[in-house]
């Protein structure tokens, strides 16, 4: 490049690591800026007073994460488990067993993942009546439209809508969306619930299929990347806490204003949670002018708690990952055996097990005594065999606001990569795109998009080769087409005055 830009990517999480890595392969100047004491976020991961690793939650890598498993073997790195099973567990005990679903017979979807878990109490009944579900899964095909249609029900009103008994609604889906969405499907995007279910469970058979990283995604993935980033000249700078933008009278970012530094660029893009974006916006004098910044405090983040107990023994865990519904009527948790998943933890002489939980606001005000009795008492409904270990060590990570809510009504406050401002581009988990990815896929893509953004300004470089999410399956496109056909027919001929 004759003459270097100079861009700005504020946010060292997939996302900004993601932009930061292929901008600075196609020669620019990037400078990526970390309000943390090391980059990653929430998936950074760090050492406690004794030495131990942990990290704001367990974070898994899903079948369809086809671009950051692309990166990974890109980076010549190993950091994932095999393909695990899972378990789900209510107060009254095991519910759920699903099998690795890409070494059963392949069957049309979503029937494999319907039909092959092993389910302990709920009936066939049950499960067939979401058939009916289907129609609104075919028509949610991820366009503006379909988000438009959905977004401001909500998870739970559309279930009801569509026939699902009480039981499947609240043994099977309501645990997903506590999980996959963290909230409760009255506090949730039926436009939401239906794309991020689809992606991970009902497109096809495998996506469900799930690895983990054998040990904190800090150590074993960012810290290698970052490493590859700064041998292409990149630079990360963390604890650099963005407190405003500087623009130039055509209205363009001039400048990047940290609390003590200024960082000059000839683009910006930013690379942030919804929450951290939002602590911009409330001090930023320049961005508080602009309304789509203005609306975007409308949108809001969902409280994490992350624990990790050791214990004095070793105890039988029947499967690594578990999750678990019905113990707080708003709270969904998983826990992982860590002996099994990690490294670090294969020669433990005790068991360590994380319990993660979602939409804790309860929990957060708890001390760290209280929430260790509830969660070994949690512990001890799914895994009776824990009685006789006695815990050794702890750790509690309470992560206010920590992930994206996506409440009904919130897609119209949601923004596209471009942005008023012709040179600041948007990236995260949160941005509107046509891939369709969801959670890390979703941020790391996005990040990407974000550099094509760069590259397509300043015409100069080679944009990245995203991974197009599967297509759907033969008949579910055909099933699409027909109801897409119905639907024009309908909007041409019924008045317009019916409600969405």
């Amino acid at each position: 490049m004759p003459e270097s830009k100079r861009i700005i990517v504020v946010g060292a999480g997939w996302a900004g690591l993601s932009a930061t890595y292929h901008l600075a392969q196609q020669g620019y100047q990037v400078t990526l800026l970390e309000a943390a004491s090391q980059p990653g976020g929430l998936v950074a991961g760090w050492k406690t007073p004794g030495g131990r690793s942990v990290e704001g939650g367990i974070h898994g890598f899903w079948y369809p994460y086809r671009n950051i498993f692309r990166l990974v073997e890109h980076l010549n790195l190993d950091p994932f488990t095999p393909f695990t099973r899972s378990a789900q567990y209510s107060p009254q005990g095991l519910e759920v067993e699903s099998p690795i679903f890409q070494d059963e017979i392949q069957l049309p979807a979503p029937l494999g993942t319907f039909f092959y878990p092993k389910f302990k109490r709920l009936p066939l009944i049950d499960r067939l009546s979401a058939l009916p579900l289907l129609h609104a899964v075919l028509d949610f095909d991820n366009s503006e439209a379909a988000w438009q249609r959905y977004d401001k029900m909500t998870a739970r009103e559309l279930f009801k809508q569509y026939g699902v008994s009480a039981r499947l609604y609240r043994e099977a889906f309501e645990p997903m969306l506590l999980v996959g969405l963290f909230a409760p499907g009255e506090q949730c995007s039926a436009a939401a619930a239906l794309g991020m279910l689809y992606y991970f469970i009902l497109a096809h058979q495998p996506n469900f299929d799930v690895v983990w990283c054998r040990g904190t995604v800090g150590e074993m993935i960012f810290k290698p990347w970052v490493r590859e980033i700064q041998k292409l000249g990149g630079q990360v700078l963390t604890n650099q806490r963005v407190t405003d933008l500087m623009l130039k009278e055509n209205g363009q970012v001039q400048s990047v204003i940290c609390e003590n530094d200024r960082f000059e660029g000839d683009a910006v893009v930013f690379a942030l949670s919804v929450i951290g974006i939002k602590r911009i916006i409330a001090r930023s004098k320049t961005l508080n002018q602009y309304p789509e910044f203005r609306n975007l405090m409308n949108l809001n983040g969902i409280d994490v708690l992350a624990t990790r107990l050791w214990f004095d023994q070793k105890v039988p865990i029947p499967l690594p990952s578990n999750a678990c519904f019905g113990f707080d009527s708003t709270t969904g948790w998983t826990f992982f055996d860590l002996n099994a998943l990690h490294d670090d933890y294969k020669e433990e002489t005790g068991s360590v097990i994380e319990a993660d939980f979602y939409h804790a606001n309860q929990l957060l005000p708890m001390t760290d005594r209280q929430i260790v009795a509830k969660v070994y008492r949690d512990l001890l409904t799914c895994l009776p065999q824990l009685k006789e270990a006695k815990i050794i060590d702890k750790s509690v990570i309470r992560v206010r606001q920590g992930v994206t809510h996506f409440s009904p009504g919130s897609y119209q406050y949601l923004l596209h990569r471009k942005t008023t401002i012709p040179n600041l581009f948007l990236s995260g988990d949160w941005i509107i795109t046509d891939h369709g990815s969801w959670s890390q896929e979703k941020a790391y893509v996005t990040g990407l998009e974000a550099a094509n953004e760069v590259i397509d300004y300043f015409k100069t470089g080679e944009k990245a080769q995203i991974i197009p999410v599967e297509p759907d399956e033969l008949h579910i496109q055909f099933l699409r087409s027909i109801n897409k056909g119905i639907r024009q027919v309908q909007d041409a001929v019924l008045p317009d005055f019916w409600l969405d």
